[in-house]
């Protein structure tokens, strides 16, 4: 055979090692399996989500805290000052009474805010229990799984192995630069032989010029001018 042949007889081979691998792409068990772990990795970012912002709600409230203290030992203070000294006008009574009102208004918002991040907190903890149910659930789902996919995997990585070491046998027999040409070629057209039928490429099915078809025919090496595979009788 010529190199033509013996690269054509290596293509049958590789063929098989590219279905065996997208079978072992596309069984049902790895499709599957790759939407559990999407789905694990989804919510674990949904957890870290939650313990940021639950992180942000307790350095919120401590903040909030300390500024109600603050409030009412100024309230406290403002008390103070006027059980040991009575108003002596009334622009000093509508001051007192302005200062007292403001920060009781401070207040009244600061302690609003403190329950409503306690509420807002209170529902990420449900959130972040439902999220871990679930995240448990779908792990369990995927160790049943991936147990059943790895012995099916076993067994069609037998066959990739034994497919792969037919095309390296094949492949002894083939001169360097003919087997780099078929890798080239497999980078856009897959397989990157084709057959000559009729006067059309097997590979696109595209009419060849006469001249083409015959110097193919001569046992030429020509690739098609629409797909790039080399042609062969």
């Amino acid at each position: 055979m010529n190199q033509l042949e013996l690269l054509w007889d290596y293509q049958t081979a590789d063929i098989e090692v590219e279905r065996i691998s997208k079978e072992i792409k596309s069984s049902p068990e790895r499709q599957k399996l790759v939407k559990y772990r999407d789905y694990l990795v989804e919510q674990q970012e949904t957890m870290k989500r939650i313990e940021d912002e639950i992180l942000t709600m307790q350095d919120r409230l401590e903040a909030l805290n300390d500024a109600v203290h603050r409030i009412e030992e100024q309230i406290e203070n403002v008390q103070s000052r006027l059980n040991e000294k009575e108003p002596e006008s009334i622009e000093e009574v509508d001051r007192f009474i302005n200062d007292v009102q403001r920060l009781q208004n401070n207040l009244a918002d600061y302690e609003a805010e403190i329950a409503r991040i306690r509420k807002d907190a209170a529902n990420r903890d449900h959130l972040q229990h439902d999220v871990k149910i679930r995240a448990v659930r779908t792990k369990q789902d995927f160790d049943k799984l991936k147990a059943v996919y790895d012995e099916k995997y076993a067994e069609m990585s037998q066959r990739l192995k034994a497919a792969k070491a037919v095309t390296e046998e094949k492949a002894k027999a083939i001169t360097p630069d003919y087997m780099e040409k078929y890798r080239v070629i497999k980078q856009h057209s897959f397989p990157p032989l084709a057959r000559l039928s009729g006067d059309k490429c097997g590979g696109c099915n595209m009419a060849l010029p006469a001249g083409v078809v015959k110097d193919v025919q001569g046992g030429k090496e020509i690739e098609c001018e629409t797909c790039g595979r080399l042609l062969i009788i």
